[in-house]
């Protein structure tokens, strides 16, 4: 595809995204639309999600990698592609070369989910385990593109990548042609540039809102000076938007064309994830959870109707139960207690019986009766419990007192 235009001229930018959902027919789903009761009502306007989650690959990234991929001439088809990634880009990649006949490679880091490694290979990629981080990856890529001659297919930064993740926005705009706000995830910028070029194009009038995670969020310091720049050591478990840096191209579009990048906790991030299994009834990874997080986060500065991206559903399955896990407690869902009580036969049993009339589960307990601090006839017992609530929690704690027993956090 030949990338015409510039910042200053995104009616042709829309031409390129037009164009680049011409090539994805039949290739990329269409995915669906989908109402969200539980953030209607939090929000107070219409939510939707856009369930890119449910995408081929499990993410967006098939759309841009097929585009970026049609477009190399013969010549480079023959040479091969290579890339970079932890996942998504992997797999969008791996499945993009093998419906054009491109062989590819891919380089993931050496602690990359293992289902995540697996379903790359199975889409036809050639994976090779390198670097600890993705930026020790990225470079071990590119210098196998210099050495082979392989063309190197980059996440976000190269104008056929942003075209095709630009074809949401289209969706976007047809399935909800009410809509007054768009929240979707941002790590280097391409899928945020992408839809917001075709959106404002059309549709000026539609306010986009960026989301990172706080703890790789480059675009907010970046955004303050002009250009981009680089954090020292981005973390966040959304690893589908830890970047370092912004991507020199989608940069000077999300600069211009994205109204607000906003920043969410790990535990925002937590509960999102959490939300949109429980209500939802949707897998969605950290990453794709991250405008989810927003809305929770904030509410009501969204106008609605509003369109959340849910961009992506690959989660490691252990990742997952450690992310549920934090986000029930994020969410108010556990308890943990220490109590003191007499030392006495039947006790232990006693607080169990309160437990039960208090609708708590015991996940854990532990009963100490030998420790030098505690008096002769005195037990203590620390407990982990699962709740309904943060009201429940406050519940369980009283209905505690109530029965004479000494809480001590």
């Amino acid at each position: 595809m030949n990338f015409r235009a510039t910042p200053h001229h995104p009616a042709l930018i829309l031409d390129d995204v037009r164009g680049a959902r011409k090539m994805l027919d039949g290739v990329a789903r269409v995915t669906a639309l989908e109402g969200s009761r539980h953030l209607t009502e939090l929000v107070g306007a219409p939510v939707h999600l856009k369930c890119e989650n449910l995408q081929r690959t499990g993410s967006f990234k098939l759309r841009g990698a097929y585009v970026r991929i049609s477009g190399l001439t013969p010549v480079e088809r023959a040479a091969g592609v290579v890339a970079a990634s932890a996942g998504n880009h992997a797999q969008g990649v791996a499945l993009a070369s093998s419906l054009l006949g491109v062989r590819s490679t891919v380089f993931m880091p050496v602690g990359a989910p293992l289902p995540k490694v697996a379903a790359t290979r199975e889409y036809g990629a050639e994976v090779r385990l390198h670097g600890q981080v993705v930026d020790e990856t990225l470079a071990a890529a590119q210098r196998y593109a210099e050495e082979t001659g392989a063309v190197f297919i980059h996440p976000f930064d190269h104008p056929d990548i942003i075209a095709g993740q630009g074809t949401v926005g289209l969706e976007i705009l047809e399935q909800c042609p009410e809509v007054r706000t768009i929240v979707l995830g941002i790590g280097g910028g391409g899928f945020a540039a992408g839809v917001a070029v075709a959106v404002k194009a059309l549709r000026p009038d539609i306010r986009i809102v960026g989301v990172q995670a706080e703890g790789a969020a480059c675009y907010p310091p970046s955004l303050a000076v002009g250009y981009p720049v680089s954090l020292d050591a981005p973390a966040t478990m959304a690893d589908g938007i830890k970047v370092g840096r912004p991507g020199d191209v989608p940069f000077a579009l999300v600069e211009e064309l994205v109204d607000e990048v906003r920043t969410v906790t790990e535990d925002e991030l937590s509960s999102a994830l959490l939300l949109c299994l429980e209500r939802a009834k949707l897998v969605v990874e950290p990453a794709g959870a991250s405008p989810v997080a927003a809305l929770l986060s904030d509410p009501k500065a969204f106008r609605g109707p509003v369109v959340a991206v849910l961009s992506g559903g690959n989660v490691d399955p252990l990742l997952m139960q450690r992310i549920l896990r934090h986000g029930l407690s994020a969410a108010g869902r556990y308890l943990s207690l220490r109590l003191r009580l007499t030392d006495r036969p039947g006790a232990l049993a006693a607080l169990l019986a309160t437990l039960t009339v208090a609708d708590a589960n015991v996940l854990d307990i532990s009963h100490v009766r030998t420790d030098p601090r505690l008096g002769l006839t005195e037990a203590e017992v620390d407990l982990y419990l699962e709740t309904k609530g943060p009201r429940h929690c406050a519940d369980v704690e009283e209905t505690l007192r109530a029965e004479g027993y000494r809480v001590m956090g």
